[in-house]
C-alpha cells in the first residue's frame, strides 16, 4: 500500500537523542533553546518559543492576544478540531465562516460578513499547507483592529510573497505532530512578531516562570510571586533532539514534495470527473496534502484501494460536532467541499515511479 502520510526521522536525530539521554537531563533545557535558534535561522521565523503541541500554541496564542470569555474568534469548518477547541478553552466563540471551494482556505469575503462588536481574532488555516489570501485578511483585521492567529499546522516552509509564513502575522502556530513535515513526535511552536507578546509566550508556556530571570535561592526553590495562571505548555529536551535532528534536510524534503506536486498538477488536469485545486503564483504551499475535487468520491476511493493507493478526506467541517453548536447552513462552500475533496499521497519518501503510478491510476478513471 502506498500510504498517504509518513513519519520523517532524519540519522541524524538519533545521534542527538543519544546524546540528551546519555546527559539523563530530559525536560526543557539547552536542546529546546537550540531548537528554537535553529527554527529561527533556517526557517526564518520570527521569535519561535517551542510547546509541546500545535493545540497549545493555538492556545497560548489566544492567551497572549488577551482573548477573553465571549470574546469571538472567527475560523473555517475546514480544519481540525484542535482549532476551535483552542477557542472553547478560553471561554471565547468560535464563529465560523465560509471557505474557498478551489483552495480550501478561509474566505475574505465571508470574514467580513461574520464580524462583530464582540470579534477579537481570526484564525486562518493554511489548508494542506497552502497560504491564506494574508493580505486580504490583514486588510480586514486592521480595519476592525482584530488580531491575526495563523494556524499553520500544515505549513511549515510555506511562502507567501516571498516571505515565509512563521514571520508575517501577528501571531503564527505550528505543528511538529507525528507526521507533519518537522516532528518531534508531538509539539509545536509559536510565532510572535512582537517581542513582548512572545516573552509572555515564553513565561506562560511554563506556569508563568521566567527561567531566564527567576533564579534559584540558596534554598534550591525558584524565586517567584506569580500575580496570574501559567500552563504546562512547555517542550523537552527530547522532543527538541528529535526536531533539531530532522530540520537537517527540511528545505529539501519540502522541495521533493513541490516536485511531486508539480508532477500532478501536469499530469491530471482535464481529467473528467476531476477538479484541481487552484494554486496562485504568488505563494508557495508545502504540500502537506495534494488534494482535489473529484466525482463519485466512494467510486474513487475504492478504485484508489484497489491499486495499493490510499487516499482520504483528511478533515471535513468541524461546525457539524455538537460541541460547536451543529452544521452551519449558510458555508455555503464548505458543503460543497465536504462532498467532493479528497486527498493524494504526495509526501517525500515516494519514489518517481510510484508518483507515476498514482497518476496513472487516476487516469484510469474509477
Amino acid at each position: 500500500m502506498i500510504t498517504l502520510f509518513n513519519t520523517h526521522i532524519d540519522k541524524s536525530a538519533l545521534k542527538i537523542i543519544r546524546k540528551t539521554l546519555k546527559s539523563t537531563f530530559i525536560s526543557e533545557g539547552r536542546f529546546v533553546k537550540d531548537f528554537e535558534l535553529n527554527l529561527k535561522k533556517k526557517l526564518k521565523w520570527t521569535n519561535p518559543i517551542t510547546v509541546n503541541s500545535g493545540t497549545s500554541a493555538l492556545h497560548l496564542a489566544l492567551i497572549v492576544s488577551g482573548i477573553k470569555k465571549n470574546d469571538e474568534v472567527i475560523i473555517p469548518a475546514q480544519t481540525f478540531i484542535a482549532t476551535g477547541f483552542a477557542v472553547l478553552y478560553q471561554g471565547a466563540i468560535p464563529v465560523f465562516t465560509d471557505i474557498q471551494y478551489e483552495t480550501g482556505n478561509i474566505d475574505p469575503k465571508s470574514i467580513k460578513k461574520k464580524i462583530t462588536k464582540k470579534t477579537k481574532a481570526i484564525i486562518p488555516v493554511h489548508w494542506g499547507g497552502y497560504p491564506c489570501d494574508l493580505d486580504e485578511i490583514e486588510k480586514i483585521a486592521n480595519e476592525y483592529k482584530l488580531t491575526i492567529i495563523e494556524d499553520a499546522a500544515h505549513a511549515c516552509g510555506a511562502t507567501y510573497k516571498m516571505k515565509p509564513v512563521g514571520s508575517i502575522s501577528d501571531i503564527t502556530c505550528f505543528s511538529f505532530q507525528a507526521i507533519k513535515h518537522l516532528t518531534t513526535a508531538d509539539g509545536g511552536a509559536v510565532c510572535c512578531k512582537d517581542y513582548k507578546m512572545a516573552q509572555e509566550a515564553y513565561r506562560k508556556r511554563w506556569f508563568g516562570i521566567d527561567r531566564n530571570s527567576d533564579k534559584q535561592s540558596i534554598l534550591g526553590e525558584r524565586e517567584y510571586n506569580l500575580k496570574e495562571i501559567g500552563y504546562k505548555y512547555h517542550m523537552n529536551d527530547y522532543q527538541a533532539s528529535l526536531g533539531l535532528g530532522n530540520l537537517t534536510n527540511i528545505k529539501r524534503r519540502i522541495q521533493r514534495r513541490r516536485q511531486i506536486a508539480d508532477i500532478y498538477n501536469s499530469r491530471l488536469k482535464n481529467i473528467s470527473g476531476l477538479k484541481l485545486f487552484n494554486y496562485k503564483d504568488d505563494r508557495q504551499s508545502s504540500f502537506w496534502l495534494y488534494g482535489m475535487h473529484v466525482e463519485n468520491r466512494f467510486n474513487f476511493i475504492n478504485a484508489m484501494k484497489s491499486r495499493g493507493i490510499e487516499v482520504s478526506v483528511v478533515h471535513q467541517g468541524i461546525d457539524k460536532n455538537e460541541v460547536f453548536g451543529g452544521l452551519r447552513k449558510d458555508l455555503i462552500n464548505q458543503r460543497k467541499f465536504d462532498k467532493s475533496q479528497i486527498q493524494i499521497p504526495v509526501h517525500e519518501n515516494l519514489s518517481l515511479s510510484q508518483v507515476d503510478y498514482i497518476a496513472n491510476s487516476i487516469k484510469k478513471g474509477w
